[in-house]
């Protein structure tokens, strides 16, 4: 039996992503226009840190990506916009946005019992549970996970994966490493994790019981 072809990517031009980036950016350079004090005081009360949370803070699950540090250096906004976009046009607004919250906030959380568990050995002295910690790369390094692991081709999707997981690794095995660090392997575990899960229900949904249908999934994952 001839495999069904895929079917082509819906041709959607992306708004969101452009949208949030765009955002973040405008309310970054707000961010630095306020006095020093009053800026990490913001940036702090978004901040999904041991404090924050252990207080019922969980808004700023949602919150702490709309902020950053600083704002966006022109490679980074770039990325992160063609990463989003991307995502955009191939599984839309809704399921984009889905994997970029499910990174950010799966991330943020892991991160956050990671760190209380260190403030609980470290005692009083232990800075990190009212550390800034603000930003999109959790959520960004989610979907890049994710869209490496729902590449159709077996090849390129293994290299990519593999590729980004050992770019995610080599901070966290240095001795300089910061939990931001670990925060971004999570992220790109989880998303990887989605990507899969993305690939596996497209195949699912485009796919016809029987042995014809395995055979044509299997011509179309080389």
């Amino acid at each position: 039996m001839t495999p069904r072809p895929r079917p082509p990517l819906p041709s959607r031009v992306p708004w969101a992503a452009p949208l949030y980036v765009g955002a973040v950016q405008l309310g970054a350079y707000a961010t630095a226009r306020l006095p020093a004090r009053r800026r990490t005081e913001l940036l702090r009360a978004h901040s999904t840190n041991v404090a924050n949370l252990r207080a019922g803070h969980w808004g700023t699950l949602l919150t702490s990506a709309g902020f950053v540090e600083e704002p966006l250096p022109v490679p980074y906004g770039a990325a992160l916009l063609t990463v989003l976009g991307t995502a955009e046009r191939r599984w839309g607004v809704r399921r984009a946005a889905g994997v970029f919250a499910a990174g950010h906030i799966g991330a943020s959380l892991l991160v956050h019992a990671g760190l209380r568990a260190r403030a609980h050995l470290r005692g009083p002295e232990d800075p990190t549970p009212h550390a800034v910690d603000v930003g999109a790369s959790y959520g960004f390094y989610a979907t890049l996970g994710a869209l490496a692991a729902s590449v159709p081709h077996r090849g390129i999707r293994t290299a990519a994966t593999a590729g980004l997981l050992a770019l995610g690794i080599r901070p966290v095995l240095r001795r300089g490493r910061t939990f931001t660090d670990a925060g971004h392997l999570t992220a790109l575990a989880l998303g990887t994790a989605i990507g899969a899960g993305i690939r596996a229900g497209r195949h699912t949904a485009h796919g016809t019981p029987g042995k014809g249908a395995k055979r044509g999934y299997a011509v179309a994952d080389r």
